[in-house]
């Protein structure tokens, strides 16, 4: 599992190109702002390093509730999704 942080997408898509070679199969998760990110990790595979030897198996999307920081805010939503890639 690749968890999507702030790093360039390149990076995250070399850590999973090398998870899929030798697993077969990688999920990237991101929640938030960094779900963009995760996007452009998963084109960056297909187009550049796996161009039709990539298949997208699953994509799940959601939202968790972060609670308050403090006494009398509310809680947070956060989008999260997860994309689970296979070899062809």
């Amino acid at each position: 599992m690749i968890l999507i942080g702030k790093k360039s997408p390149l990076v995250y898509a070399v850590a999973a190109l090398m998870q899929i070679t030798s697993g077969n199969e990688a999920i990237i998760r991101a929640r938030g702002r960094a779900i963009s990110t995760a996007v452009d990790t998963v084109e960056i595979l297909k187009r550049r390093f796996l161009p039709n030897a990539l298949n997208i198996k699953e994509i799940k999307i959601g939202t968790e509730v972060l609670p308050a920081r403090e006494e009398g805010f509310r809680d947070r939503n956060v989008s999260t999704i997860e994309i689970t890639l296979t070899k062809a």
